[in-house]
């Protein structure tokens, strides 16, 4: 057969000369080699001679062997591949628990920060005892500039057991009474103290109650006091005559109302850690239970409250109501202060105590009490409303009477929202 590197059309070499197979002809027509061949393929007639015996070359001739590389690894050198793809599924699970582990503990610190203070604060606000304290009525002051809280101490026994009631030297009286008549008053300017006013409860003043002719103001609080209006209604004396009270006698319009009992008062005291006070003299009156030496001390819940109740002094009434002044700005104080609303032992058994023994209108909530507390811890100013005389009248007793030019500036200025002047400062 005859050879099919030889048929026709092809040179000795075994290139063919057919256009387009393995090169194509120069420009000239003559045999030039193809560029494509001599850049990317060497030419057979250059390698070998057709029909010669192939040689291995001998072994130096043997170009060496290229190194290998090590094996690339792509995004971390600890990545590796086994080529089922476990490990990247393991890797991937172990990311997911991960990140939903993260997005719990994202939540429940979300709920430690928000929702338990939110309920805690419904909570407290829901155990606030509440009474219809500030009614409407035909004449009432107008809103003022600034707020007005009247804070009201009774000598309510509401939960004092029989050996608290002992030790506490209160006695049993039925009924509720008022021991302390304050108001604190912030103005409406920025630059002003808040100021806390003490009213003597013995202040002669026309009553609210149907019926009855100028008395005590206290007389007013007094839930035995009743009267019959024009509407023959039953009015008896409680904490809304007392705010109408004051009202109609001032002119000055009560924005909060805040009662506290004598219980209230003592687990207040006591939650707190206790209260320092410094009276200028030893004091002794078997009848509140106190006994103390002059000078500035500790007292407990018991202690503070035969202080305020005392009235063993030369004054009587008038020094009491300094001293429940002087307990007041100590007690806000104490309360306020980090040591006490950043010690949950301390705040929590405050908030407890404070929201089960208050007694606030029914328009206000434990914000305005939060308020008081705040509005007073920068600092306050104190005094009482200006008395002008002392006399004792008919069927009535020992009264207060206000000093009118003196009191009625100082109604004037809380009816504008402006700080009390000076010269209706009293001690």
């Amino acid at each position: 057969m005859a050879d099919r590197r030889h048929r026709e059309g092809s040179d000795p070499t075994g290139e063919h000369d057919r256009p387009g197979v393995f090169r194509r002809k120069g420009a000239g027509g003559g045999d030039g080699a193809d560029a494509f061949e001599k850049l990317y393929r060497g030419r057979e007639s250059e390698q070998r001679v057709v029909g010669e015996t192939r040689r291995m070359p001998a072994a130096g001739d043997v170009p060496p062997l290229r190194p290998e590389r090590p094996q690339r690894r792509t995004h971390h050198a600890g990545r590796e591949y086994d080529g089922t793809g476990r490990t990247r599924r393991r890797r991937q699970r172990t990311a997911r628990k991960a990140r939903n582990v993260t997005v719990v503990t994202l939540v429940v610190l979300l709920a430690a920060v928000l929702v338990l203070p939110t309920w805690f604060y419904l909570w407290s606000n829901a155990r606030l005892q509440r009474v219809d304290a500030l009614q409407d009525y035909e004449g009432r002051p107008e809103r003022q500039d600034g707020d007005v809280y009247m804070i009201v101490g009774s000598d309510s026994r509401d939960g004092l057991d029989d050996d608290q009631i002992r030790e506490l030297s209160t006695g049993r009286a039925e009924g509720r009474r008022t021991d302390t008549i304050m108001l604190l008053y912030i103005p409406d300017t920025d630059d002003a103290e808040p100021t806390i006013i003490s009213v003597p409860r013995d202040s002669y003043v026309q009553l609210a109650i149907p019926g009855y002719a100028p008395n005590k103001i206290n007389t007013a609080f007094a839930d035995a006091v009743c009267g019959t209006d024009e509407e023959g209604e039953e009015v008896c004396g409680g904490p809304a005559p007392l705010v109408r009270t004051f009202e109609q006698a001032s002119g000055v319009r009560v924005d909060h109302y805040v009662e506290i009992g004598m219980g209230g008062f003592v687990g207040l005291v006591d939650a707190v850690g206790g209260v320092e006070l410094c009276p200028e003299e030893p004091m002794e009156d078997p009848k509140a239970g106190l006994d103390i030496e002059a000078g500035c001390q500790t007292m407990d819940g018991g202690t503070a409250l035969g202080y305020v109740r005392t009235r063993a002094t030369a004054r009587a009434d008038l020094d009491r109501i300094a001293r429940q002044r002087e307990f007041f700005s100590a007690l806000v104080q104490e309360a306020s202060a980090p040591g006490t609303l950043f010690n949950p032992f301390k705040s929590v058994p405050l908030v407890l105590e404070g929201t089960d023994m208050f007694v606030v209108d029914e328009g206000d909530r434990l914000r305005h009490l939060a308020t008081m507390l705040l509005a007073m811890r920068g600092g306050t100013q104190t005094t009482a409303i200006p008395v002008g005389a002392t006399p004792t009248l008919p069927d009535v007793g020992s009264v207060v009477q206000w000093d009118e030019a003196l009191s009625q500036e100082m109604f004037t200025a809380m009816q504008e929202g402006e700080p009390i002047p000076d010269s209706a400062f009293q001690d």
